[in-house]
């Protein structure tokens, strides 16, 4: 097995910080929000996505930061920064974006939102009509379910859940029991929407709307008879979200994760946001109870939580203001619902999501479940989503008596309950329920089939770039194959049976596989380009990947670069690589391409001599892809496939000039003007591969 190497062994000038870098990803993304040719509702709906993207990080990334603080532990990071100074630069930069991002909705969006009939009523223009109806909401939907706490001695600052929304109010007089506390919170509990639409005869506008805070706002004083009402300020804590299962400790997985997760809800505070009309004394009141800094807060003008906002474009029917709809499309030997068997018998089929529809890997799925020749059937599950009909498939093949293997990765950030409920449904049905390895999640996405036919059997199988979950499939950009490749198939074997069993690793004919031989290949392809160049050979390397973070990678890239090697570079998200520095990285160019769908392939090529080596993978090159993950990459044999793949899922980013930003030396982006005909990679796809 690789070992990782130590970031010190390479110049901290040759890397930039990855939560700087993450933080200059959400940029791109708010970006989106601020372009008006980008539809209105889908500008709200990049808004809302920046806060969802920017909760996890804080939950994660910032929780991470502080407890390096708090242990003052020494600089993980290739760029050396200490912990102190990371935070001190991400804090300046979290704060500026996030002020960027409301101005960007009070200043912009909202009022165009207004100007197309969808309104967000604040409480001064509720009309007399407005008012007696959310009244007589407030009095039927919200006081129910609420449960005010006045802090006195026998009633301490209550535990507030990660995320939520809460309302500090201050009293004045004395209640019932002659008490005066002088404050009281309000929790509202998340059975509550956060956005309320007003009846069509009562917004005047086509869509009019009401936040639940200022319902809360309005009938606060309702919760406390008698007493007078100060001001109500609402806030929303977040919290470390990162989980903790100590691998010399725990005996039973599924049981320590049970246990460990309800504490996901209140993990150390690491952010308050509060409204920026919160009074001084109210903010340093709060801060001091979630034992936060001033770094920590965030005054906000308008709602503290946008991810609400969310649920808006859907409830909009204004088509107009969205994405054109599209129907994904089918390869040519798939229509006409024909028996996916047969197909995968004359040859390989690639699938390109979302241009290409989902479907035939469902359609497989089903199609085995309901095949009296398929005995076996083994699958990954990493992230499926809840009501998955993938897994009502696998379930219902369980049932009736098929040998079905599921490898559930229950340490799946932010799935794990989801999963947890997967695999006790599993164990139900009579499935064969694993938890893959201990200390290495099981990334890879793998799907085989194991089928009856003539005197033995074939199997039949799916590799993936990405997750099974139909839901993502429909926004995620991702590559998956199917296949009956007898090599292939038994290299996957090969995988489950490490996963589910005891052993050495076998040898494995096509697959690299993480944590083995996936970082000692990618390392070996870099460096055959590398020497192809110094013997005045064509060299070229052109990767696709989320996340770009290995040390070791980085160097054999600067070292390929050096010799001559053509190095494009396509990183959605996070990059520690520096691209265009003399002496270092001439040749590499590095782009990050945002737009309507979420890019997730993973594509790696290598011109390799003009054998034109070409792996898809589920691992992007990260140390936690490359060592601490059960990941696989796999080639494309198939010529035609090959070229596809090259074409469709490289070329046409490296010659976006429309929503691809490239990267400088220092780590910003920038969108290059272009007097060129106007070429976007997603909407060339969706023209190409999209059904009628």
């Amino acid at each position: 097995m690789n070992t990782l190497i130590a970031p010190h062994e390479y110049p901290a000038e040759h890397f930039l910080n990855r939560e700087l870098s993450l933080l200059a990803f959400n940029r791109r993304v708010l970006a989106q929000a601020a372009d008006a040719r980008v539809p209105l509702l889908e500008r709200l709906r990049f808004l809302c996505i920046v806060s969802s993207n920017l909760d996890e990080f804080f939950e994660i990334r910032v929780a991470g930061i502080k407890e390096q603080i708090k242990l003052k532990s020494r600089a993980a990071g290739a760029d050396r920064r200490g912990a102190p100074e990371v935070f001190r630069l991400v804090m300046r930069q979290a704060h500026a974006l996030i002020e960027e991002q409301y101005a960007l909705l009070n200043q912009a969006i909202l009022p165009a939102l207004r100007q197309e009939g969808v309104f967000f009523y604040k409480r001064s223009e509720w009309s007399a009509e407005q008012q007696d109806w959310i009244h007589a909401h407030f009095l039927r939907e919200v006081m129910p379910v609420l449960t005010p706490i006045g802090l006195d001695p026998a009633h301490p600052f209550p535990r507030v859940l990660n995320k939520s929304l809460n309302f500090a109010v201050e009293l004045e007089g004395k209640d019932a029991f002659g008490r005066s506390s002088g404050i009281a919170i309000v929790q509202a509990p998340r059975v509550l929407p956060r956005v309320i639409q007003l009846p069509a005869e009562l917004a005047g506008v086509d869509h009019g709307f009401v936040f639940l805070s200022s319902i809360l706002h309005r009938h606060v004083g309702a919760l406390f008879a008698g007493m007078a009402i100060l001001g109500c300020y609402q806030f929303r804590v977040t919290r470390n979200s990162d989980l903790f299962v100590d691998e010399e400790e725990v005996k039973n997985l599924r049981t320590a994760l049970q246990g460990e997760l309800p504490q996901r809800h209140f993990g150390d505070a690491v952010r308050l946001e509060v409204p920026d009309n919160c009074p001084e004394a109210m903010r340093a009141f709060l801060l001091q109870q979630f034992n936060l800094s001033r770094d920590d807060l965030y005054p906000v003008r308008g709602i503290v939580n946008l991810v609400r906002l969310m649920s808006v474009p859907d409830r909009v029917d204004r088509p107009d203001l969205k994405f054109p709809p599209f129907r994904p499309g089918l390869p040519k030997p798939l229509a006409g619902h024909p028996d996916l068997f047969a197909v995968l018998r004359k040859g390989d089929l690639l699938l390109h999501h979302p241009y290409q529809s989902f479907a035939p890997v469902i359609d497989l799925l089903k199609q085995a479940a309901d095949d009296a020749q398929v005995v076996a059937i083994k699958m990954t599950v990493y992230r499926t989503g809840t009501d998955s009909v993938l897994m009502e498939h696998l379930l219902r093949a369980a049932q009736r008596g098929k040998e079905v293997t599921v490898v559930v990765e229950l340490m799946a950030r932010f799935d794990e309950e989801a999963n947890l409920s997967i695999a006790a449904r599993f164990e139900q049905a009579g499935a064969r329920v694993v938890y893959g390895v201990f200390g290495y999640k099981t990334h890879a996405k793998l799907m085989l089939i194991l089928r009856r036919e003539g005197p033995g059997y074939r199997s039949y199988g799916h590799l993936g770039t990405g997750n099974y979950h139909p839901g993502t499939t429909r926004f995620y950009t991702d590559f998956g194959l199917l296949t009956c490749n007898e090599e292939i198939c038994r290299d996957a074997n090969e995988v489950f049976r490490q996963l589910t069993g005891l052993g050495k690793a076998g040898r494995l004919t096509h697959l690299w596989q993480a944590p083995f031989t996936l970082h000692a290949n990618m390392i070996d392809a870099i460096r055959t380009e590398t020497e192809n160049a110094r013997a005045g050979r064509k060299a070229h390397i052109i990767a696709k990947m989320n996340s770009l973070l290995e040390p070791e990678i980085i160097a054999a890239l600067y070292a390929a670069s050096q010799a001559g090697v053509r190095i494009d570079l396509i990183v959605r998200g996070v990059c520690c690589l520096r691209p265009g520095v003399a002496g270092l990285s001439e040749n590499i160019r590095v782009r990050s391409v945002i737009g309507r769908f979420l890019e997730h392939h993973r594509i790696y090529y290598f011109h390799a001599a003009g054998a034109e080596k070409l792996y898809l993978a589920s691992a992007d090159w990260m140390e936690r892809n490359f060592f601490r993950r059960i990941e696989v990459a796999f080639p494309v044999l198939d010529p035609k496939l090959k070229r596809r793949v090259i074409k469709e899922g490289l070329r046409i980013y490296l010659n976006d000039n429309c929503q691809a930003w490239d990267m400088d030396g220092e780590g910003d982006y920038r969108i290059k003007p272009s007097r060129r005909v106007r070429a976007c990679a997603q909407n060339l796809l969706l023209a190409e591969l999209a059904g009628e």
